[in-house]
C-alpha cells in the first residue's frame, strides 16, 4: 500500500484525510473486480454507476445540486484522481470525465441547465463529455472550425467535427465548443449542452489508444440545439473552456501522481523479492540510486501539484501557472519514475499483465490531453512575463 504521509502536509484538512483514506479502502476494494480493459465501454458505465452509486461522484458537483461541497473543492478532486489512478486508470479516467464534462455548467450554466444536468452526473445515472478538439484544433482552440449559426430565433445549428472526445460514443451529453461569431479568433466561440440522440450528431468513429478508453470523431451535421443550451454567453467559450482548464488541469497532475506512487510501489516490492547475485536486487547502489530518484520525483510531483490545488481552494480567482507547473511537471516525472519501474522489473517490465507494463501505457497520454507539455511551458512563460511586466510598472 502506498505511502500516505503526505496527507499530514499543511495542504489538507481533517476532511480530505477522512476522504482520502475512506476512497482508498473502497478503490482497493471495488475496482479490480470492475474492470476488464478488453470491453472499456461497459467498464466506464459499470465504473460510474458505482461511483455515482457510493457517493463519490458528488465531488464533481456543488452541493446545491447534490454534491459535496459549495463548490469544487480542487483538493478533493485532486485526491481522489490519485487515489482512483493508484488501482486503475480506467477508475480515475471515469471519475475525471464526469467533472470535466459538468465543469462548465457548474462555472457557467444558468439555473436550468445545472438543475437538469448536475444531479444525475453526481449519482452515476448519466455519464458527460467535454468536445472541445478538432482534427486541426487542438492545442491552438482559437483555430477552431466546427460552427454555430443562428437557426430561427431560439435555435442554434452546429456543423463540424470534434475529434479525441472522451467518452464519445457512450456518453448521454456533450458540452460542444463552436464558433459562433461574435469576433475573430478566440473570442468568437461558445459552448452549447448537446443531448446525444440529437439528430445530426453522429459518432464517425470510435479512436483505439495505447491504454484503451472511450475515445470517438464526433460529427456534427446541421444538429439543431436551443438556445437555451448555451453555456455562459455568447462569446464567451473560449472562456468557459479555459476557467474549466484551470479548474482540472491540476487534477490530471494528481492523475499521474496516482500512477507514479504505483510504479513506485511496484518497484519496491520487486526489489525487495528478486534476487540477484545471491542478494535483494534492492541492494544493489544502482537499484537504490533508482529508487531514490523515483521517490523525490514523487513528492516533488505532489508538493506542485498540491500547492495549485490549495491555491485555488483558497479563493484564487486565476491559478494558470500554478496548476500548468502541476500538470507539466507531475506527467513528466511519472513518465520518468514510470520508465525506471519496468527498468528495475527488467524483462518482466515489458510483459503484458505486469502492472508497470499497464502504467507505461497509462501515463504517456497525461502527458499530452489537457495541454501538452510543450503548450503548458508556453503557458508558465507568458504568465512569468506578464507579472514581471505588472512588477516593473510599480
Amino acid at each position: 500500500m502506498t505511502d500516505t504521509s503526505f496527507l499530514s502536509w499543511p495542504f489538507f484538512e481533517a476532511h480530505h484525510r477522512q476522504f482520502a483514506q475512506t476512497l482508498r479502502d473502497w478503490a482497493a476494494r471495488e475496482v479490480r473486480s470492475v474492470v476488464d480493459h478488453h470491453d472499456v465501454d461497459a467498464s466506464c458505465r459499470d465504473l460510474v454507476r458505482r461511483l455515482g452509486e457510493a457517493g463519490w461522484l458528488r465531488a464533481v458537483v456543488p452541493q446545491t445540486y447534490g454534491g459535496l461541497s459549495p463548490t469544487f473543492d480542487v483538493r478533493t478532486l485532486c485526491l481522489a484522481r490519485e487515489t482512483l489512478a493508484y488501482q486503475d486508470g480506467l477508475a480515475d479516467f471515469a471519475f475525471a470525465m464526469q467533472g470535466l464534462g459538468t465543469g462548465p455548467i457548474t462555472l457557467f450554466g444558468s439555473e436550468a441547465l445545472k438543475e437538469r444536468y448536475l444531479p444525475p452526473v453526481a449519482r452515476g445515472e448519466a455519464i458527460a463529455a467535454f468536445a472541445l478538439s478538432e482534427p486541426e484544433a487542438g492545442s491552438d482552440v482559437a483555430a477552431m472550425s466546427t460552427t454555430a449559426v443562428p437557426d430561427g430565433p431560439d435555435h442554434v445549428r452546429l456543423d463540424g467535427v470534434k475529434t479525441w472526445i472522451s467518452n464519445g460514443g457512450i456518453a448521454d451529453h456533450y458540452v460542444v465548443f463552436a464558433r459562433s461569431g461574435e469576433a475573430p479568433g478566440a473570442k468568437g466561440l461558445s459552448a452549447y449542452v448537446v443531448e446525444a440522440q440529437t439528430p445530426g450528431l453522429t459518432i464517425e468513429n470510435r479512436i483505439d489508444v495505447i491504454a484503451p478508453h472511450p475515445l470517438a470523431t464526433l460529427r456534427f451535421e446541421g444538429c439543431r440545439v436551443p438556445l437555451s443550451q448555451r453555456v455562459g454567453g455568447p462569446g464567451e467559450g473560449f472562456k468557459v473552456a479555459m476557467a474549466t482548464l484551470d479548474v482540472f488541469r491540476s487534477t490530471v497532475g494528481a492523475a499521474a501522481l496516482g500512477l507514479a506512487r504505483r510504479a513506485l510501489d511496484e518497484a519496491l516490492r520487486h526489489a525487495s523479492s528478486r534476487n540477484l547475485f545471491g542478494a535483494p536486487l534492492g541492494d544493489l547502489q544502482l537499484t537504490q540510486a533508482a529508487l531514490a530518484d523515483m521517490a523525490t520525483g514523487v513528492d516533488s510531483a505532489a508538493l506542485l501539484v498540491y500547492r495549485a490545488a490549495w491555491t485555488k481552494d483558497q479563493g484564487a480567482e486565476r491559478v494558470t501557472r500554478e496548476a500548468a507547473m502541476a500538470k507539466m511537471h507531475a506527467t513528466e516525472e511519472a513518465q520518468r519514475v514510470i520508465d525506471k519501474a519496468v527498468q528495475i522489473f527488467g524483462g518482466l517490465g515489458v510483459t503484458k499483465g505486469v502492472k508497470v507494463e499497464e502504467l507505461y501505457r497509462e501515463i504517456r497520454a497525461l502527458r499530452i490531453y489537457e495541454g501538452a507539455t510543450e503548450v503548458q511551458k508556453i503557458v508558465i512563460a507568458r504568465e512569468l512575463l506578464k507579472m514581471h511586466a505588472q512588477r516593473s510598472n510599480f
